[in-house]
């Protein structure tokens, strides 16, 4: 049978010696199951500070309380327990692990009160995961998006949580020791001795960047004032924190998906690319908005995922898939661009019309040493789809000395870098336009 996460009121007879603490006869009582946890999960480092809310039942005098993370990843060093009530008058004194014994510990504490008294206890594990993922569903128009996003959190720490209140850490962390590798020790501090409540010397750096992981995600949730039925999203310096709404039961070994945030009517481009030397002789559709107050987003930071893009085709609105995209971590007021891939309804077709070359140079031994190049092009775009599009061409010219001269539907033309142009055209549904375009280049010493 898997042993997880335990934590037990022993009521002791004390008759003889445990490496300097007496206990014989004992009482073992198994204490009420936590009442709420709080789980802060920090993807990047494979690092959550989990935090449990429990009931004691304290004698008046001296306590102890056994508990036991076998087949767990929990990294029994970084293990603190508090009083929630009455912290003038309960003193939890030492925590120690007894020699020879395995995933066991043993805390002591002091009570100048018997009765119920309500404590929190955290600790870090490892094996707790997230992902972000999203839907994006389109009008009719394309136009507009509403968005959905989820996060998906998998539990492979060892450990059930019950009732458990979710949070994420967007942002990076340097760790001396995984966790993972502290929790597999055989003994806590690397050797079987009683460990009193001021950590060994040798332990001093990293037990010191466990206690500051510990007090920055305690001070921030200090800072928060809860609401409830909203999703809190906090800034933490360099980090940026995300609390679930609600609480939520996640077994070792499952995996649960949570609602993250929604957002109605976001503003979109629905924009279509053609560039050979990108993307050969397909079309590439892409999604764009920004993460801002006039996209109805812009409160905080949007974490990287997959978006999943779906459209509205009738006023029954029944739906149909459009693509999907990775992206990464969107700060505040930045664009997104989301590459939806190929797609076939969206045709544009270059063709070379002519090519000649002329007003040749020639150096005093005869040779070439420059001349004038005329490329001709016909570009036909093709929108078969039932809405209007927007279609971005790019041409790679391969040469700095150019000009050209355009005829026909090629809208809008723009210089993009010193050898590359672009043109913006706009169809309507079932609409076809064509244009021309004569490019004259300079190579050799034409190019002066």
């Amino acid at each position: 049978m898997r042993c997880r996460f335990a934590l037990y009121f022993l009521m002791v007879s004390l008759s003889c010696s445990w490496n300097g603490y007496a206990l014989a006869k004992v009482d073992l009582v198994i204490l009420p199951k936590r009442d709420t946890a709080q789980l802060t999960i920090y993807n990047s480092a494979d690092l959550t500070l989990v935090r449990e809310a429990r009931e004691l039942t304290l004698k008046r005098g001296q306590n102890k309380l056994q508990f036991s993370w076998a087949n767990t990843l929990i990294d029994p060093t970084s293990l603190d327990m508090m009083p929630r009530m009455y912290g003038d008058k309960i003193d939890v004194i030492d925590l120690a692990f007894p020699p020879r014994i395995s995933n066991l510990g043993l805390w002591h504490v002091k009570s100048q009160i018997s009765g119920n008294v309500p404590v929190e206890i955290n600790y870090l594990t490892s094996g707790l995961s997230w992902r972000a993922f999203y839907m994006g569903v389109l009008d009719t128009h394309e136009k507009t998006m509403h968005l959905k996003g989820y996060v998906r959190v998998t539990n492979k720490s060892g450990e059930d949580y019950d009732n458990a209140q979710v949070r994420l850490i967007v942002g990076k962390i340097n760790l001396i020791d995984r966790i993972a590798d502290l929790a597999r020790r055989k003994y806590p501090y690397g050797r079987p001795d009683l460990v009193p409540r001021a950590y060994p010397a040798e332990e001093g750096e990293r037990v010191a960047g466990m206690i500051e992981v510990k007090r920055q995600f305690i001070l921030a949730e200090k800072a928060m004032v809860p609401r409830p039925k909203e999703i809190e999203k906090e800034g933490l310096s360099e980090y940026f924190l995300y609390t679930i709404e609600g609480t939520e039961s996640i077994p070792n070994g499952w995996s649960k998906r949570l609602p993250s945030f929604e957002a109605k009517g976001i503003p979109v481009v629905n924009l279509y690319k053609y560039e050979e030397e990108r993307f050969g002789e397909q079309v590439i559709r892409f999604l764009s908005f920004k993460n801002d107050k006039a996209h109805k987003l812009g409160d905080t930071p949007i974490p990287g995922g997959r978006l999943k893009a779906f459209r509205y085709v009738d006023k029954e609105r029944h739906i149909t898939y459009e693509g999907e995209s990775r992206f990464k971590y969107i700060p505040v007021d930045e664009d997104i661009e989301l590459n939806l891939g190929r797609v076939g309804n969206v045709i544009v077709k270059p063709t070379l019309m002519n090519f000649m070359s002329d007003k040749y140079l020639f150096d005093t031994e005869g040779n070439i040493s420059g001349w004038e190049e005329v490329h001709e092009f016909e570009i036909e775009v093709k929108n078969t789809r039932n809405v209007p599009i927007k279609v971005e061409i790019f041409r790679n010219l391969k040469t700095p000395y150019w000009n050209i001269q355009n005829s026909g539907d090629y809208g809008r033309y723009e210089k993009e870098d010193s050898d590359t142009v672009k043109y913006t055209i706009d169809l309507e549904a079932h609409d076809t336009k064509k244009f021309r375009y004569k490019l004259n280049t300079q190579h050799g010493q034409r190019a002066h």
